[in-house]
């Protein structure tokens, strides 16, 4: 009993920390853009840069599949959503305690296709706000979940190009 009591107070309360802050900070931030900014307008924060502007995202990263029927999309994100936990579930939990920082970044994807599978669930689709460009050339608007997700797998990439993956 203690073995486990050991495993779960230490591994496992990383995985629980960085999830629930991604998903408080990502809910957290949607509210108030939900509450604060009428649909398609913006605020600009950086002229030139950087807008919060109000958008909602009925399809998967970029727009994919956001002009297929409404109950396809839905149920195909979140088989999609499901699947994506479980993996990255079972690959924190197979990360020894010696890659804490490719454990943070699996808990950051984590929380991040947590936060967006929340949106999916209430709204069909998913609240996006930071809008960054330059003159007419925009990136995509995404969310603090989306980020997570990018900073997770942007970890995910460095220690498959410059560390040792654990086996």
């Amino acid at each position: 009993m203690n073995m486990i009591w050991a495993l779960i107070s230490g591994k496992y309360i990383k995985l629980v920390s960085v999830t629930g802050l991604v998903v408080l900070l990502d809910q957290i931030t949607k509210a108030l853009i939900l509450h604060n900014i009428p649909l398609y307008n913006s605020i600009s924060v950086i002229p030139g840069f950087f807008n919060l502007t109000h958008v909602q995202n009925p399809g998967g990263a970029f727009g994919f599949m956001a002009n297929q029927s409404p109950n396809l999309r839905i149920i195909l994100f979140l088989i999609v959503s499901f699947l994506a936990i479980c993996l990255i579930l079972f690959l924190y939990i197979n990360t020894p305690k010696t890659h804490p920082l490719l454990a943070t970044g699996f808990a950051m994807i984590f929380g991040g296709a947590i936060g967006n599978l929340v949106d999916r669930i209430r709204f069909g689709k998913v609240v996006d706000f930071l809008d960054f460009y330059i003159g007419n050339l925009h990136w995509p608007a995404f969310n603090v979940a989306d980020s997570a997700v990018s900073v997770g797998i942007a970890i995910f990439i460095f220690h498959l190009l410059f560390k040792k993956m654990p086996k």
